[in-house]
């Protein structure tokens, strides 16, 4: 007999990001449900850019609401040019913010897209294989009306036949 070490059943640490998105893949996914992840994610942006924008960069950011005006203006890609950061540090949040907006937006997207792709197949596998047992149940009554069928010739024929 072997002395194997016990196995770790335990499920690895998982940061928010990932504890998020397992939940929310663990149940089937909504149009709804993918807009609030895609509003979520944006606001969460909007609001740590103009934020950081307001406390790195302040000489160009006289208060928040001009730090989230230009991060919503940044992470939608619209970009009006009224308010762009000056300072280096301003422009390595910009950079991060950019990158945030167009990078972590379209992974969200990809995955909400997979994720209704996946539920179509499953339920296309479901359909089909339901669609199989009810043409298994079909050839098979259809068997179960052969076996009959020749049981009563068979029985006709045996009255049929002289007794030797």
């Amino acid at each position: 007999m072997r002395d194997d070490p016990p196995v770790n059943r335990q499920r690895p640490n998982l940061n928010l990001i990932e504890i998020r998105m397992e939940r929310y893949l663990a149940r089937p996914p909504s149009v709804r449900r993918a807009a609030g992840v895609i509003v979520t994610a944006t606001i969460c942006v909007v609001i740590g850019g103009g934020v950081l924008m307001r406390l790195l960069d302040h000489a160009e950011y006289k208060n928040v609401w001009v730090g989230m005006w230009w991060a919503l203006q940044t992470v939608t890609t619209v970009g009006y040019g009224d308010v762009t950061p000056k300072d280096h540090i301003g422009r390595i949040v910009a950079s991060f913010v950019m990158r945030e907006g167009i990078a972590f937006l379209a992974i969200i997207t990809a995955v909400i897209t997979s994720s209704f792709v996946a539920r179509a197949a499953a339920e296309r596998a479901a359909k089909e294989a339901a669609d199989e047992l009810t043409y298994e149940q079909h050839v098979d009554s259809r068997f179960d009306e052969l076996t009959e069928r020749l049981d009563r010739i068979e029985r006709t024929l045996r009255e049929l036949r002289p007794n030797s």
